[in-house]
This record gives structure tokens, sequence and C-alpha cells, in this order.
């Protein structure tokens, strides 16, 4: 499996098989697992559906490291016509950014201006943005970006992050965010990364993970776990019944198109769930890294596809 793995992350950031993926129609169709649409309106819609199941939503435009600042203003511009849709509709939903969709890699001010723009336009209608986070090259830049803006008085608890269980700092991290009482979503990471800064054994991030999770969830902040291991799953739901910690304090997070049984349990038992739902044209690399984490998801996709 960690062969695999490699092999999707590397897939992953193949320039020709992704153009030649994003433009086909048998990759539209493999996708479609896991990324609700090409529109806007396909997200909504899926938001819609999702929300009728009793769980909250966060809607994700896909792209990332633009090469223009003009892209950058066209991604931001998507997730502005989001903001405004969810209110409109009344939905469940928040949205969750990509800093180098928003211009990071070109300049770090040009992403900060427009995440703080996001951020401000959130803050008004009462909904929340979550900064994403990418390889561990952009953490710092990231977690720099996030705590500068949650610091404004009229920003603070409208912007959130995310933060990897493989890596070896995120313990220090989570508890500068705590402490800061910025709202964090834990992941284990999707990203390959050197040994030098992450865990290389599932056994080590698992741990780390169930540690990053317990700190969490004794913050009186609200933040999200997400993951569909149901190991890490039970150990949290163990821990918050052992500290008294309710149900609703915390999250559960997941994603579209995996684990439905899993998803819908967790509600009938009392839980938050929040689905996290990409959509967009540019689908080809969130893909890829859904692979990776999970190649047995190839499999499940393959079957799937020709029993069509």
């Amino acid at each position: 499996m960690p062969v695999l793995r490699s092999v999707f992350i590397a897939l992953s950031k193949n320039r020709m098989l992704r153009g030649l993926s994003e433009r086909s129609v048998v990759g539209r169709r493999m996708s479609s697992r896991f990324v609700a649409g090409m529109e806007i309106s396909d997200a909504l819609r899926a938001a819609e559906a999702v929300n009728q199941q009793g769980m909250a939503v966060t809607l994700d435009s896909l792209g990332e490291s633009v090469t223009s600042e003009m892209e950058a203003h066209q991604g931001a511009g998507i997730y502005h016509q989001l903001l405004d849709a969810i209110a409109e509709k009344k939905l469940n939903a928040n949205i969750s950014v990509k800093l180098t969709q928003m211009g990071l890699e070109l300049s770090p001010k040009l992403a900060e201006t427009i995440a703080k723009s996001l951020a401000e336009h959130a803050s008004r209608l009462d909904n929340f943005v979550r900064i994403d986070m990418e390889d561990s090259s952009l953490t710092q830049a990231t977690l720099d970006i996030v705590r500068r803006l949650h610091a404004r008085p009229d920003l603070r608890g409208a912007i959130g992050i995310v933060i990897q269980a493989y890596l070896y700092r995120s313990e220090a991290d989570i508890e500068q965010l705590a402490a800061d009482g910025i709202r964090v979503r834990l992941c284990k990471g999707a990203y390959k990364e050197p040994v030098e800064v992450a865990f290389a054994r599932k056994r080590d991030v698992d741990a780390n993970y169930i540690r990053l999770a317990e700190i969490l969830l004794e913050s009186p902040i609200y933040h999200g776990l997400a993951t569909h291991d149901e190991a890490m799953i039970a150990a949290a739901k163990s821990f918050a019944a052992r500290q008294g910690i309710e149900p609703k304090h915390f999250e559960f997070q997941m994603l579209y198109g995996v684990r439905r049984d899993l998803q819908r349990n967790l509600v009938r038992e009392g839980y938050n769930v929040r689905v996290y739902i990409p959509f967009g044209r540019e689908w080809y690399p969130y893909f890829m890294r859904r692979l990776a984490e999970r190649p047995a998801n190839a499999v499940f996709l393959a079957k799937n596809f020709f029993r069509a």
C-alpha cells in the first residue's frame, strides 16, 4: 500500500495526465464518486441533499497553484458567489479555501488580501472560511496568515485552519491555535512528505492523530475531526465520553462519496457530521490524493465503472 500511495501522489503532479483526464468523459465519470460536479449549481444541489440527511457541508472549489493574479481573483470570485448562494438558500454550509489558489506562491500579500476579503464576506453573513493546509513547505506561511486575520476583532471566529497529524510540528501548532481560539480541522495528511518533517509509519500517524484530537476535544472551541478511520473515530468518542464532553461540542468531518454508511450512523448516534464537498473542472489532483489516501478506492471505482 505505501508503494501505491507514492504512485498516486506522483500521478497527482503529472501535468500531461492531468490535462488528458480533466478533458475526458471517462475521467469525469471516474471522478464523480468524490467530486460533486463541474459547476457551482452542482455543488449547491449536493449540499442541499446532504443537509437533508442531517449533515452540515463544507464546499471546496477545486484548484491550486495559480499562475497569475487574475486567476487568483477568479478563484476568489467563485467563493464569493458560494457565500451568497449559501445565504440565499439557507444552507448549513461553509467554504474551504487553498491559499495557493488565492496566489500564495505568487505573493503571500495577495493571498492574505484575498483571504481577508473572503473572511469579511463570511463574517457579514454569519458564516465561516476554512483555510486548507497544503504541503509542509507552506505550513508556516498558512499559519501566519490565518493567525493574523483571526486576530482582527471583526474576523475573530470567521476563519479557521487545517492541521495535518503526520507532521511532527502539529502538536505545538495546535497548542498555539487552541490558545488563540482558532477552529481547527484535524486530518492525517495527504501529501508525500520527507521523514525529516513527518511520521512515515501509519501507526505513528494514528497515535499522533489521537493525541492531537484529545487536545482539541478538551479545548472550549468547536473543532472538526476529519477521518474515515473507525479506530480514530472510536478513540475520539471514547475520550469524549470519559471526559464528559458532549457530542455536540465537536464534529466529525468526512469526504463526499466516502463511507456514507458511517456518516449516517454517526448522525443517528447524535454526533455532528460535516461532509466536505469539492467541485470544479480542476479535479484531478484532488482525485489522485483521495486514491493515495486509500488505494482500495481505486479497486472500488474500477468495479463500479465497469459494472455501469
